[in-house]
């Protein structure tokens, strides 16, 4: 897999988590799937800033800090 691969598949992994978040039936379900989310999208933001993409990490940094604050306002 090469650098760039990872990063896509680090991302998908944080939006999977982040939609399972919605099917969760407990909020200890919700709880772990937003944990989920928040490694996937930090390791895709450290991918993107080793690869040298300020954009992509600025893009994901915001997407995490919105999917922060919908899990504060709808589960937490």
């Amino acid at each position: 897999m090469t650098d760039e691969e990872r990063l896509r598949w680090f991302e998908a992994q944080a939006e999977d988590a982040y939609g399972r978040m919605y099917d969760a039936t407990n909020a200890s379900d919700a709880t772990a799937r937003y944990s989920d989310a928040k490694e996937a999208f930090y390791s895709a933001i450290e991918s993107a800033r080793r690869l040298g993409q300020a954009e992509v990490t600025a893009r994901l940094k915001a997407r995490l800090a919105h999917v922060k604050a919908v899990f504060r306002s709808q589960f937490g």
